[in-house]
């Protein structure tokens, strides 16, 4: 009898095998497809790690995935805050959630709290700086930000991490210490992504106020721009640098294929 029972657990644990390879097979190059496929990269993110935590469930060999409880949690204040209204592409909001919760997931230094918005999808004309309140769900502001003289006039659309370019730089940055400089009270910032804007410090792209950048400017359709720095009206320049400012995420958008495709905080594996 013992040796029945015995066979018929060896049986069991046979066909159990077959059934995990064969559901596995099945799922993943579905899950390769998601985890690659950044054009819809927000999408892909969400369904991704669905099948990940699948698999972690069905396979005792396979460790779970860490829950993603940061970016679930996140997303609908994108309802709640209205920022559709206020003119933020859903895209770019999302794949800041994305790159935010893989910097927190690495242990970088950066704050949990405060997400801030370039959206460079954009004509400079419309306010398309965005600092959210993640704790407090509340848009702290919402302004007009110049892009770089060589990105484009109205829109930016080229951008570039060489010296002297003239051209802003897409991705994630991290804020750092504030100065007084040339144009006054300043702030740092730290690109995170390598080829992409890993120069910023060395390229002096900081976040400052210009006077190329108001209101009256902006009803013509389009404002000033700068020599690549994120520049913000004189008017709101101060308050809107000491919300962001030391070690929070700045992220600078635009859907360009290229980036998207390949940028590590936005892919995963």
């Amino acid at each position: 009898m013992k040796r029945l029972f015995s066979g018929i657990k060896q049986l069991v644990a046979i066909v159990s095998c077959f059934c995990i390879i064969f559901i596995h097979s099945s799922f993943s190059p579905l899950v390769s497809n998601y985890v690659s496929h950044a054009g819809a990269a927000a999408d892909s993110y969400k369904k991704a790690t669905g099948l990940y935590d699948f698999f972690s469930l069905t396979n005792p060999f396979i460790p779970a995935y860490p829950t993603f409880s940061f970016y679930l949690s996140k997303t609908p204040l994108y309802e709640s805050l209205q920022l559709n209204e206020a003119g933020l592409s859903r895209e770019a909001f999302e794949l800041g959630l994305i790159g935010m919760e893989k910097l927190l997931n690495e242990g970088r230094a950066v704050k949990n709290n405060i997400l801030s918005i370039v959206d460079f999808s954009q004509p400079s004309g419309q306010k398309r700086l965005y600092v959210i309140d993640l704790d407090n769900h509340s848009l702290l502001f919402n302004t007009w930000v110049a892009h770089g003289r060589n990105s484009g006039r109205q829109m930016a659309a080229s951008f570039s991490n060489k010296y002297s370019s003239n051209k802003s730089s897409l991705g994630f940055y991290l804020t750092g210490d504030t100065y007084t400089g040339k144009h006054g009270y300043s702030l740092k910032l730290t690109g995170l992504e390598k080829g992409v804007n890993d120069n910023a410090l060395n390229r002096s792209i900081v976040v400052h106020g210009a006077d190329y950048v108001n209101g009256l400017l902006a009803s013509l359709g389009y404002i000033g721009r700068s020599q690549g720095c994120p520049a913000i009206s004189k008017l709101e320049f101060k308050p809107i640098i000491d919300n962001i400012k030391e070690g929070t995420c700045f992220f600078i958008y635009y859907p360009l294929t290229s980036y998207l495709e390949h940028s590590p905080l936005l892919n995963w594996n």
